[in-house]
């Protein structure tokens, strides 16, 4: 670890970035809201917006900073924890959605609450956009007769488009007709979209990718023939847990 001024700066950051993520935390500690990161980009000066992001994330994976997906359908940035991290806007019950995900009985999360799962999926959002080397985020895409498509990742340009799933272990039958029905919409939006987007599946552990990879099964066979591509990056192992953990909770 690096320091900074007052503040400690994960080795990962580059060389050319710990000024730029002093500012950062800086600029999200003077105004105390959560900020995206074209408005941290336009308010700090930097371009291009591509920089803050990869910041932002590598500040996010050190735990310096939180990233989740605002009010206004952008991921933000924030400092704080806890209770604070849902907008003020928000009603009592979205309130208590985002902090602990849906309710069952009695106050409890439900069996079926993906809270776990989402934040994973972030992670590995991530990890493919550096492998990749290109910035992915959730996108609406809006097709004919005002129909809007949720994407789980893509580049501004839109060359590249990934649905991300997190799951480990072996699939049951309903949750790969679930992982095939992302691959359907990956497939409608490239006859859609002008040009032709890599389309990506990323999960997150071999054994759920095997249906779809080395599988003597029609759904691997039908990727390999639409050019889908399957990309498995290793998440954190703590993260890992957590997603066991809900996946416990929800087939109980």
């Amino acid at each position: 670890m690096a320091r900074y001024g007052t503040y400690v700066i994960d080795d990962l950051v580059h060389m050319t970035e710990p000024t730029v993520a002093v500012r950062v935390l800086d600029e999200l500690r003077r105004c105390r809201v959560a900020l995206d990161d074209d408005e941290l980009a336009h308010r700090l000066g930097v371009s291009p917006r591509q920089t803050i992001n990869q910041v932002c994330r590598r500040l996010a994976r050190a735990g310096r900073l939180h990233r989740y997906v605002g009010s206004a359908g952008k991921i933000v940035n924030d400092l704080r924890r806890g209770d604070d991290l849902v907008p003020s806007t928000a009603t009592g019950a979205d309130r208590a959605r985002d902090v602990v995900g849906p309710l069952g009985d009695g106050g409890l999360p439900a069996a079926g609450d993906s809270r776990e799962q989402r934040h994973a999926e972030r992670i590995m959002l991530d990890l493919l956009s550096e492998r990749l080397n290109v910035v992915l985020e959730p996108r609406q895409i809006p097709l004919e007769d005002r129909i809007r498509v949720e994407v789980d990742g893509a580049d501004d340009e839109l060359t590249v488009l990934v649905e991300a799933w997190a799951h480990q272990g072996p699939l049951k039958a309903a949750q790969k007709h679930k992982v095939l029905a992302d691959v359907l919409k990956l497939l409608h939006l490239a006859a859609t979209l002008p040009g032709a987007p890599r389309l990506i599946l990323c999960l997150c552990d071999p054994e759920a990718a095997h249906h779809f990879t080395s599988a003597r099964s029609w759904a691997a066979h039908a990727l390999r023939n639409f050019a889908i591509e399957i990309a498995v990056v290793e998440l954190p192992a703590d993260v890992k847990a957590a997603v066991l953990t809900a996946q416990q909770r929800q087939y109980r």
